[in-house]
C-alpha cells in the first residue's frame, strides 16, 4: 500500500495544549478530535496508518519565530519513531526574517507556515511577498491558510490575493490550505484552478464537528462530493495534498473519505501521499 502523508496538522506544547484547544473551540464553535499534543497526534497516525504528519506551527508573536523553529527541529529528530514532521513558522514582522528563514533551512526544516488571519496581515502584503520569495530561494515549502478562518473571519487570504502573489512572486512550492480558500471555493474554481500552486484538503470535505449549542442556521457547510471532485479535476490531481487539520478532524475518517471519492486508485494514491512526498523531496 502506498504511503499516506497528512500535510496539514497542528499540535501545541503539552503545558498549554488544553488551554489552547479550549480557546480555539470557543472561537470556532467546533469540537476537537484529539487533545492537541504531539503524543496524541503520533498515536493517531499509528491508528490511521499515516506515514508522516506535517505539523504547521502558527507564529503570532513576531519575536518567537526562531524559538518555535528550534523546537520544531528538535521534534523532527524523533520522526522515525513518531512520524511527526514539523515545519517552521514565520511572522511578517519578524526581525531579520530572511536570516530566520535561512536558519530554519539550515536546521533541516522542509517548510514554513504563515497564517494571514491570525497574523492580521493580508496575504498580498509586500511583507508576505518578500517572505515567500526568500523561502523559494532557500527551497522551503510555504503553507498558508486560505479563505475565511472559522475562528477569525475576514478577507485576509482570498483566491484573488493568492493569484496576485503567484503572478508576481512565481513560487514553485506554495501550498494554499483548505482547497485554496475556505468557503470561497467558487472563487478558487474561477481564479486558482490550473495555476501552479498546491491545494490541501484540510477541513473541507466531510462533516464539521460543531458543538451542540451552535445553531444550524449559522453553521458553515463543507464541500459536497460533486464540488470536491470538480475542484480536484479542474485544478489537477498532481497538485492536491491530503490534509486533515488535526486535531479538528479525525485522520482515519478523512482517509476513508478520500478513498471513497469517484477517482481512480492512482489518483487517490497521488492525493493521499505521493504528491506530498514529491513536494517534501521524497524523504
Amino acid at each position: 500500500m502506498s504511503r499516506i502523508i497528512d500535510f496539514h496538522t497542528h499540535t501545541f506544547p503539552d503545558r498549554i495544549a488544553g488551554t489552547a484547544i479550549q480557546k480555539l473551540k470557543a472561537n470556532s464553535g467546533t469540537e476537537n478530535f484529539l487533545s492537541g499534543t504531539a503524543e496524541a497526534l503520533s498515536a493517531s497516525c499509528a491508528r490511521a496508518g499515516v506515514d508522516a504528519a506535517v505539523i504547521l506551527p502558527v507564529v503570532t508573536n513576531p519575536q518567537s519565530a526562531a524559538k518555535i523553529n528550534q523546537a520544531s527541529a528538535a521534534l523532527n529528530v524523533r520522526f522515525p519513531e513518531t512520524h511527526l514532521l514539523s515545519f517552521g513558522g514565520i511572522h511578517p514582522d519578524t526581525p531579520d526574517a530572511k536570516a530566520v528563514l535561512a536558519e530554519a533551512a539550515a536546521q533541516g526544516l522542509r517548510g514554513i507556515k504563515i497564517h494571514p488571519p491570525y497574523q492580521q496581515v493580508a496575504f498580498n502584503d509586500i511583507r508576505y511577498k518578500r517572505l515567500i520569495a526568500w523561502a523559494e530561494e532557500l527551497g522551503l515549502v510555504v503553507v498558508t491558510h486560505g479563505g475565511i478562518d472559522i475562528g477569525m473571519p475576514g478577507d485576509w487570504c482570498t483566491p484573488a490575493m493568492v493569484r496576485e502573489v503567484l503572478h508576481e512572486v512565481q513560487p514553485t512550492r506554495l501550498v494554499v490550505a483548505h482547497m485554496g480558500g475556505w468557503q470561497q471555493w467558487e472563487q478558487v474554481l474561477e481564479l486558482l484552478c490550473g495555476e501552479p500552486v498546491f491545494l490541501d484538503t484540510a477541513f473541507c470535505y466531510g462533516s464539521f464537528a460543531y458543538r451542540p449549542e451552535i445553531p444550524e442556521a449559522v453553521r458553515y457547510r463543507p464541500l459536497t462530493e460533486d464540488q470536491m471532485v470538480t475542484l480536484i479535476r479542474a485544478h489537477g490531481v498532481g497538485r492536491i495534498l491530503f490534509g486533515t487539520d488535526s486535531p479538528w478532524s479525525d485522520q482515519r475518517e478523512q482517509i476513508d473519505l478520500i478513498r471513497a471519492l469517484p477517482l481512480t486508485g492512482e489518483e487517490k494514491e497521488s492525493i493521499l501521499g505521493e504528491n506530498g512526498a514529491r513536494l517534501l523531496g521524497n524523504r
